[in-house]
């Protein structure tokens, strides 16, 4: 799970990234984001029942994503607030599905620092 600081908990601030913020669409998942002027990044996750009607499916996808995000975090740029939207079919992915999405979606908002390759 994300750390607290890590998370966006607040629905003023899920309201100002829906409103403000840039999408980015990969398989079956969106992620808006936003700058937040600080030096954490904060992320969200909604899932509605249209994903699946049982509570347990739907918490397992967050708890797989929010995992995803936290290893990745040292990898991701600093100061943006972001919110994925889960879209159905995204439920039927396993861990590692979900990871090369998460990858390729943050490669797509240019949010991962660029890594140098050796050899």
């Amino acid at each position: 799970m994300l750390p607290k600081e890590n998370r966006i908990a607040k629905e003023k601030d899920f309201e100002k990234i829906f409103k403000g913020g840039a999408s980015f669409k990969e398989n079956f998942l969106i992620l808006k984001i936003i700058s937040n002027n600080s030096q954490i990044n904060r992320f969200g996750f909604v899932i509605s029942k249209k994903v699946s009607k049982n509570a347990v499916v739907r918490n397992r996808i967050k708890r797989q994503l929010s995992e995803l995000v936290k290893l990745q975090k040292d990898k991701i740029k600093k100061g943006f607030d972001g919110v994925f939207i889960i879209l159905p079919g995204l439920e039927n992915k396993d861990f590692w599905e979900l990871e090369e999405i998460l990858k390729n979606l943050f490669k797509k908002a240019k949010l991962i620092v660029q890594e140098i390759l050796n050899g």
